[in-house]
């Protein structure tokens, strides 16, 4: 992890590492698909009133009405306070394409 935190770095985990693959495969939270929708149970609330958006790359509870990029959702499932969640989240941040 670097020394200290600057923007371009925390951009980059929030957009590069995805959301969905995070809340599937990495956090395991319990998830289905309806409508071919992504829909996942808040770690807030328990609701599965949820979603995904690829485009943006964030989560929704729609119950709740809390979003969730890689970050938030990170921190609220495993109960993490924002440097651990970084931190955990630092190994799947994929590697800086060279400029060659």
């Amino acid at each position: 992890m670097p020394r200290y935190l600057n923007r371009p770095y925390l951009r980059r985990i929030r957009n590069e590492i995805d959301v969905a693959m995070l809340i599937t495969a990495t956090l395991k939270l319990e998830h289905k698909y309806t409508e071919g929708r992504l829909r996942f149970l808040c770690p807030l609330c328990q609701a599965f009133n949820t979603a995904t958006n690829p485009k943006t790359n964030l989560a929704r509870c729609f119950y709740c009405k809390k979003n969730f990029n890689p970050i938030d959702i990170t921190m609220a499932q495993m109960k993490l306070p924002f440097l651990e969640a970084i931190e955990f989240l630092q190994p799947m941040l994929p590697s800086e394409k060279s400029n060659s």
